[in-house]
């Protein structure tokens, strides 16, 4: 046992205070590791204890080695799930003395100036707002960051993927660079299909050791998984409202529009209904939230704002209509179940397509094969070292030309970048006057201080956030946002958007503000957002191959999945198990079957238009090549 190892004042109020007999046996494993510094991927089922698995011993490190000031940063992909650990971490550092706070764009001025004040010991944050406070001329963020010794990065499958997981990294290195020293580095995940990748992302060009610690053999509970053909979202909501009364369901779509619809739909049948989705305001979110937490014969319908670790309390069910996109997303979703003693991990499929019958069983089949998507951080991110270049400027008032990249060299995704192109995009930076050069020294230039100087730096970060939206106001209360598409078009008769499961009355669009004012109705309607379709990957894309091929049955689908899976197999009759297939398609055209996925399938189409010179189409599944050649 490594819990004799935690400073003595913590080991007392984990027993005492919080009442735990024990760690749990991996929560005890981490321990060594954490309190050398090693810079750690922790991997544990949902709900299984990550967070204290790394808050503790980094706690007792404070403890310790007498850590004063500002001296850990605890990260969160979304705001909801910081607010959602507030308490808990708040609470833990209480116990011993110590001070968390709070930092995002929904804390209030008030709020901040006191933590520049007084700094806590702990600060729970974004790196978009770890980013502001570096460039923040109201910030010393030197003196700020001078004690920091640890970041804790929550959820961080959510970051490595993309342009965020970069910036997070970059400005790690600039705190760390404020502070003097090498911070140790940990990150939390459920689901890491190649978690040795993942830690040397983390650690990057760092020194201390570096490891992954996975969950002992046999942690994985067992769970009840099914799935159902409805055909439709309105037979969903039949079924949903007529299965498992008097229990708390969690109903995931990949839809914002889809999920206003499914909530009208529930709230019909007389079902309890709640919705929370990215394009709901804060308030909104939380009200919903802490309802659907306070009750238990009712349904929360949510995108993947919920797929994370945001507490809504004990549930009893989770129904996934149709598929998510990944398997790592079927595993964060189906964790949220099973947390009660003597529980069991469940999820019920819905599909209302044959496309989401078909990626729902892909996802399955590869769930029970053990296979989770591995994490590929983006190639040669240009644009994010750009808005790191400009960034650094506007924190050192001015940065040398030959001693800026030093700053974030030893940032994984810049590392192999050639010094000769750095210099080309520092160039043409200049050239278009968004920086300019004196004596060697890079400042902000006139067209970059117009478009993303101090003042507008919001906008230097919208390469990582999402685009305006219109505000939708009740009064003066924000009920959400939408896409401008709702708006567009002509309307024979009042316009009616959903949000929030309820239906609005358009009273008035200002364009130039984008704001619109609503007005409750009982009318059904609908809104729109960009950005929802999406496409499957090659792995998902090659199990609907052997699907779609095979005669097999599944002992988890119901007698509706089976029925529709024999009709769908019909019309893929002469296709191959393996290798792609070309065969006649309408109008003369030629369909490639090569279930390689959405991503090659597009390169595909590009190369073959560009040789053909006519367009070719494509899906996750298949090309389609036009009859005139």
């Amino acid at each position: 046992m490594h819990f004799d190892s935690l400073h003595p004042a913590l080991q007392h109020h984990i027993v005492n205070s919080l009442g735990w007999r024990d760690l749990r046996p991996f929560q005890d494993a981490v321990i060594p590791h954490a309190l050398a510094g090693e810079h750690l991927i922790v991997l544990a089922p949902t709900a299984g204890g990550k967070t204290e698995a790394a808050f503790f011993p980094v706690l007792s490190r404070m403890l310790d080695e007498d850590w004063r000031g500002l001296s850990v940063l605890y990260l969160c992909p979304i705001k909801a799930l910081l607010n959602n650990l507030d308490t808990r971490l708040q609470r833990y550092c209480s116990l011993l003395g110590r001070r968390s706070a709070l930092w995002h764009g929904d804390v209030t001025p008030g709020a901040r100036r006191k933590i520049l004040r007084d700094p806590p010991d702990v600060l729970l944050t974004t790196p978009e707002s770890l980013e502001l406070m570096l460039v923040s001329s109201g910030v010393d963020s030197r003196q700020l960051f001078s004690g920091l010794q640890a970041v804790i990065i929550d959820e961080i499958h959510a970051f490595a993927g993309d342009d965020r997981g970069c910036h997070l990294l970059a400005v790690l290195e600039r705190a760390s660079r404020m502070a003097g020293r090498e911070i140790q580095r940990i990150g939390l995940s459920a689901t890491v299909g190649n978690p040795e990748m993942l830690i040397d992302w983390l650690a990057g060009g760092c020194q201390r050791p570096r490891r992954v610690l996975l969950p002992p053999p046999g942690a994985t509970p067992s769970a009840d998984v099914k799935l159902d053909y409805v055909g439709s979202l309105d037979n969903a909501a039949v079924v949903i409202s007529r299965l498992h009364r008097g229990e708390k369901r969690l109903v995931f779509l990949d839809s914002r529009a889809k999920a206003e619809q499914l909530a009208a739909s529930l709230r019909l049948h007389g079902v309890t209904t709640f919705v929370t989705h990215s394009s709901l305001s804060h308030e909104q979110r939380r009200q919903a939230e802490e309802a659907f937490a306070s009750r238990n014969d009712c349904v929360i319908v949510a995108t993947s704002v919920l797929e994370l670790g945001i507490d809504v309390g004990d549930l009893d069910r989770v129904i996934q209509i149709d598929s998510p996109a990944t398997v790592a997303s079927f595993l964060q979703r189906m964790g949220r179940t099973g947390r009660r003693a003597g529980g069991v991990r469940n999820c019920l499929f819905l599909a209302t397509r044959k496309e989401g019958l078909l990626h729902a069983t892909a996802v399955i089949d590869l769930w029970q094969a053990g296979f989770v998507e591995p994490i590929r951080p983006p190639a040669q991110p240009w644009h994010v070292l750009a808005q790191q270049l400009m960034a650094l400027v506007l924190q050192e008032g001015g940065i040398g030309r030959s001693a800026w990249f030093d700053w974030i060299r030893r940032v994984t995704s810049f590392a192999g970048l050639d010094p000769a192109a750095i210099e080309s995009m520092v160039q043409w930076m200049l050239t278009a006057e968004i920086l300019w050069d004196e004596a060697g020294i890079l400042g902000i230039g006139r067209v970059g201080e117009s478009t993303y100087g101090r003042r507008h730096f919001m906008e230097l970060l919208s390469v990582f956030l999402t685009p305006p939206f219109f505000q939708v106001l009740h009064g003066r209360q924000e009920i959400g946002t939408v896409d401008e598409l709702t708006f567009l078009g002509n309307q024979e008769g009042p316009r009616i958007l959903l949000l929030g499961g309820r239906a609005w009355q358009v009273t008035h669009v200002d364009w130039s503000r984008k704001l619109a004012w609503v007005e409750p109705t009982d009318h059904r309607g609908r809104s729109q957002w960009k950005g929802e379709g999406r496409g499957v990957s090659f792995a998902v894309s090659q199990a609907v191959q052997r699907i779609v091929t095979a005669e097999d049955d599944r002992d988890w689908w119901s007698r509706r999945a089976r029925e529709q899976m024999a009709e769908v197999r019909t019309e893929f009759r002469g296709l191959t198990a393996t290798g792609t297939t070309v065969v006649p398609g309408e109008d003369g055209e030629l369909v490639w079957w090569t279930f390689a996925g959405l991503g090659a399938n597009a390169s595909l189409a590009a190369a073959l238009t560009k040789q053909l010179g006519h367009e070719v189409t494509h899906e996750s599944f298949c090309l389609t090549i036009p009859a005139a050649v």
